[in-house]
């Protein structure tokens, strides 16, 4: 598996200097962030790494109990699939 580094308001993969695969947020409001992009090059495509990063969004929103507004749209697609993100998706 990859290592997944924490930005400012990302969490990336890099490698010699090069992002390979990066979710970026931000807050949006006291109790929301919103998702805006995730990107994974097509060196790691297929190895579910735009999943993994989102895990750590979600375990971030969770830790600060925050909301997620899914502006990404594969973020979106991601909370229609999965009930467990549920109580972090604000609808």
């Amino acid at each position: 598996m990859v290592d997944i580094q924490k930005g400012e308001n990302s969490f990336f993969v890099e490698e010699n200097g090069e992002r390979l695969a990066e979710i970026t947020f931000f807050k949006s409001g006291v109790h929301e962030m919103t998702v805006d992009h995730t990107v994974v090059s097509d060196k790691l495509r297929g190895q579910k790494i735009g999943n993994a990063l989102l895990e750590k969004v979600v375990a971030l929103a969770r830790e600060e109990n925050l909301k997620i507004v899914p502006v990404c749209s594969f973020v979106q697609q991601q909370f229609e699939k999965h009930p467990d993100y549920e109580d972090v998706w604000a609808k």
